[in-house]
């Protein structure tokens, strides 16, 4: 596919994708235009880049579909002075997102060979403001907490009350819950100290994060 007939898959992605799933913020729509992505794509599926689909990265791991992508953006309202946590890199595109809106984005993968990929997607990216540390992010991770932001890339039967701990007052925290067939991505806003709202903004189906919390009894 040629430079320019991306620039038009990346146009109809928008348009026919993006646009009907209710995301409508100018900002959003623009980060979509300036971080590229055919180029966190895997080579073989590079041609797949703006699918409505789940593209594989290998290791058993996709990618959302980009109209997931840019619906999660629009509901986080990223601020130029967020921190961020990030659960699952998986191929670095979404961190790459998410670090053009704040201030500093920190991802943790629990495979390495995908944080090497990812890390050398970004730099190629020249994305200079997302840290990326190997380990299981599942329950969260104290290393750089609070944050403002907290985005779990994959599913959860049960949401971590580490993690809600690991909110600053004013932070947002969005995940998919639930177990399949009933499953929806969750907006928990932390609108005082231990004190928390949550919102379904809409129902969707990912695969889980490697050691996602089943069986405890506090659910949010």
């Amino acid at each position: 596919m040629s430079a320019m007939n991306f620039e038009q898959a990346r146009v109809n992605m928008i348009e026919y994708q993006i646009r009907p799933w209710e995301v409508l913020d100018q900002n959003v729509l623009d980060l979509l235009y300036a971080v590229k992505r055919e180029d966190f794509v895997p080579p073989a599926y590079r041609m797949l880049a703006f699918s409505d689909l789940e593209v594989p990265i290998g290791h058993g791991e996709r990618m959302w579909q980009p109209k997931l992508e840019a619906r999660v953006l629009q509901e986080l309202a990223v601020k130029p002075t967020d921190l961020v946590l990030e659960v699952g890199t998986g191929s670095g595109y979404f961190a790459a997102l998410l670090a053009h809106r704040a201030q500093h984005v920190y991802s943790v993968e629990i495979n390495p060979e995908l944080k090497a990929s990812a890390e050398a997607n970004l730099r190629r990216a020249g994305v200079e403001n997302v840290t990326l540390e190997l380990g299981d992010g599942a329950r969260g991770w104290t290393k750089h907490a609070p944050y403002d932001i907290i985005v779990l890339t994959g599913s959860t039967p049960v949401l971590p009350p580490q993690l809600l701990q690991q909110m600053k007052p004013g932070g947002r925290l969005i995940s998919v819950v639930g177990s399949p067939p009933v499953m929806a991505a969750r907006l928990v806003t932390c609108t005082g100290v231990g004190v928390y709202s949550s919102i379904d903004v809409l129902e969707t189906q990912i695969a889980p994060l490697t050691n996602a919390l089943a069986n405890e009894r506090f659910s949010f």
